[in-house]
């Protein structure tokens, strides 16, 4: 029955109208894996020669076994972010007579075959026979990079689990969050070090079986778990319960005061949270806001005669504008299945636009208070915020949206947003242009002639002269829609 099922999966794919299309986008994708896997294993190869040079004087083994835990933290994180969950046609299946544990160990099985499970072999598994095996032994190598693929595999289990069951909810985000803080930050401020918690484990795993045995226990303990949770949850009528409840009441009172954008602005916000692509590029908005922390605190991009160092522009421009440059990239392309609606009504296009314009705002408003607190490493930083804040909404989500409406493309929104490029094409590209050299245009000539303040006050008023020229610039956008709307619907109503 499982072979079966994965027949019917391939006849899918290729009876589909895009195969063409899928088959070429497959074949880059998986070249490209191929690449960044050739990459892994170089790295690994040089693995202990850049240790001998970073740690000169330590023993090679020791630092690696200390150093486990980041690597497992670093593979936490992006589990979260690039494993997709393979339930995605379960819908599609539980309505068959078909044993429900055959259909969920087929997509559990399934899921497991992918690049990520052979990233810590790759990785590790060169220095295990360069600076391992002279010494522990074969035998010693083998349960040493086997502990380690183990506890990879654990997580990736775990983080099926993890993924199905906070992923909606805000819990999921506040736990990714504090693994990072405790497990980095805690080193990085010296409070405590996670490798030394760990590093006994993989001492142990060079002499003795005991370390991959339990791991492989744990491995098997968590496959369990995801099964059983996928078998308790896996009845159409809970899934649709579940929507039911969780959409309910996830409105935003604030935006009613607007009309009929205001009321598109809380349908586009329920479609955020509610798609999966979406609502990844909204919690990478949260993540990115961290982006500053970067740059801030290292003192190599600090200015040497105490101002503002150039490069704060951009981290300004990106940290207070994060989701609309995200997001907004594929402007029309989120609404390609329902387009048609909002073509035949009255004012459709335009109370479209507009309720985007108004989350854009919205979200960026969110997005500069949060990033307040960045006033700790100066008033200077606080400045550039504001700054590039009103440029932001001022003028270059006008930008942002108008190269985005050069030729959008349809896209699946259950799909989810790493390695998808569904909705992308050329203009998504081009967009990096505007992006990274409208501030500059506009700060660096009064920064030079004046000073750096000037430069943040000239950004400020164009920013703030966008902002009174709000409507012809947005009717503008609308006009563009208008003028080729038949076009727009024709290509979102081919099948992707």
């Amino acid at each position: 029955m499982i072979f079966e099922l994965i027949r019917l999966q391939f006849l899918k794919s290729f009876r589909s109208t895009a195969f063409a299309k899928s088959a070429m986008a497959n074949i880059f994708l998986g070249f490209l894996i191929l690449l960044l896997l050739g990459y892994v294993f170089g790295a690994g190869i040089f693995l202990p020669r850049i240790i001998k040079l970073l740690a000169e004087g330590q023993d090679p083994i020791d630092v690696m076994n200390s150093y486990l835990i980041f690597f497992f933290l670093a593979e936490f994180m992006y589990r979260y972010f690039l494993q997709t969950l393979p339930v995605i046609e379960l819908e599609s299946l539980l309505h068959l007579p078909i044993g429900k544990g055959k259909i969920i160990s087929m997509l559990l099985i399934r899921s497991f075959i992918s690049a990520m499970t052979i990233i810590p072999i790759l990785l590790f598994l060169p220095s295990a026979f360069q600076i391992i095996e002279p010494i522990y032994g074969v035998s010693g190598a083998v349960f040493w990079v086997g502990s380690i693929a183990m506890t990879s595999w654990t997580l990736h289990w775990f983080m099926l689990w993890f993924k199905q069951r906070f992923e909606d909810g805000l819990i999921g985000i506040i736990v990714v969050f504090a693994v990072l803080a405790l497990g980095a930050g805690s080193s990085y401020m010296g409070w405590f070090n996670l490798g030394e918690l760990t590093k006994p484990i993989f001492d142990l795993a060079l002499t003795s079986p005991v370390p991959i045995l339990i791991m492989a226990a744990a491995m098997i303990g968590t496959f369990v778990l995801c099964r059983r949770f996928y078998l308790e949850n896996a009845y159409l009528e809970d899934l649709a319960a579940e929507y039911e409840i969780r959409f309910v009441g996830q409105s935003i009172g604030f935006f009613s005061r607007f009309g009929l954008a205001g009321e598109l602005a809380n349908l586009e916000w329920k479609l955020i949270i509610r798609h999966k692509k979406s609502r990844t590029y909204l919690m990478l908005s949260a993540f990115f806001l961290l982006y500053g922390l970067i740059f801030y605190t290292n003192p190599a991009y600090q200015s040497e005669d105490g101002g503002i160092s150039w490069i704060f522009i951009f981290v300004g421009v990106f940290i207070t504008g994060i989701f609309m440059i995200q997001y907004g990239q594929q402007f029309l392309s989120w609404n390609s299945a329902n387009f048609d609606f909002f073509l035949n009504r009255k004012n459709g296009i335009e109370a479209l636009v507009k309720g985007k314009y108004l989350l854009f705002i919205s979200i960026s408003v969110i997005c500069f208070l949060a990033s307040i607190p960045y006033v700790y490493f100066g008033w200077n930083i606080l400045l550039v915020h504001i700054a590039t804040f009103l440029f932001n909404i001022g003028i270059l989500i006008h930008v942002i949206i108008y190269f985005a409406l050069w030729k959008p493309k349809p896209m699946d929104l259950n799909k989810g947003a790493m390695f998808n490029y569904e909705g992308v094409g050329a203009a998504q590209f081009l967009i990096i242009i505007p992006l990274m050299a409208g501030p500059y245009l506009i700060y660096l000539p009064f920064s030079l002639l004046f000073n750096d303040y000037a430069g943040l006050l000239a950004l400020a008023i164009s920013g703030i002269i966008g902002i009174f020229a709000f409507k012809p610039l947005s009717q503008y956008n609308i006009n563009r829609i208008n003028a080729n709307r038949y076009e727009i619907s024709s290509s979102f109503r081919q099948e992707s």
